[in-house]
């Protein structure tokens, strides 16, 4: 894999870190990440958080810096991501990353907070597999937050996660709402209200 250098401001601050071809922006931090990272609410100080669709690392990598105490779980079915966000985690001493495969995580662990910027164009029947996969692993308050392009679909996928949440999981409470719209971007919350 033919890295390149990438500089990039997370938390606030510039990071040097690297990227390659062939994974989900490669260049920088994309429109909707970038979004999320602005104006999503804090991850919780505490326990396991989720980055879905890892790519280099631009959200895992902000949810370390931001919530140290944390385990962050950065998930991808592209190993040069997966080795892309291990190295760049590595390269700001973030030791709280844990960058895998989806099935390498222990099914058992729950999730405080859930942030992601869903890969939507693998098509829909791959991507509502992919969220209720992760989703229902959300702990008792826990939440999610996913930007979703309006033209992508946003407005449709809250309201099939609400009605398949709803319908899968009644025990759990799930509560699926628009946390904030920004120009072409909705942020989608998904709260778990019931241990």
């Amino acid at each position: 894999m033919k890295r390149r250098p990438l500089s990039v401001t997370l938390a606030g601050e510039v990071r040097q870190l690297h990227t390659a071809g062939g994974i989900f922006s490669p260049d920088g931090v994309d429109k909707g990440t970038t979004i999320l990272l602005n104006e999503a609410p804090p991850p919780a100080a505490e326990g396991n958080l989720l980055d879905i669709g890892c790519g280099w690392g631009p959200i895992a990598l902000t949810l370390a810096l931001r919530s140290p105490a944390t385990t962050v779980y950065a998930v991808d079915v592209n190993v040069r991501s997966i080795e892309l966000t291990q190295d760049n985690a590595k390269a700001l001493g973030l030791a709280n990353v844990k960058a895998s495969t989806p099935d390498a995580v222990d099914p058992e662990v729950r999730f405080n907070t859930i942030w992601s910027n869903p890969p939507i164009r693998v098509g829909k029947s791959e991507l509502h597999s992919i969220l209720l996969m992760w989703l229902p692993r959300l702990a008792h308050n826990g939440k999610a937050y996913l930007v979703v392009q309006k033209n992508l679909g946003s407005d449709s996928l809250q309201r099939w996660l609400a009605g398949e949440l709803k319908e899968q999981f009644p025990e759990a409470g799930f509560v699926v709402s628009r946390d904030s719209t920004n120009k072409a971007f909705r942020i989608l919350r998904v709260t778990r209200t019931n241990p």
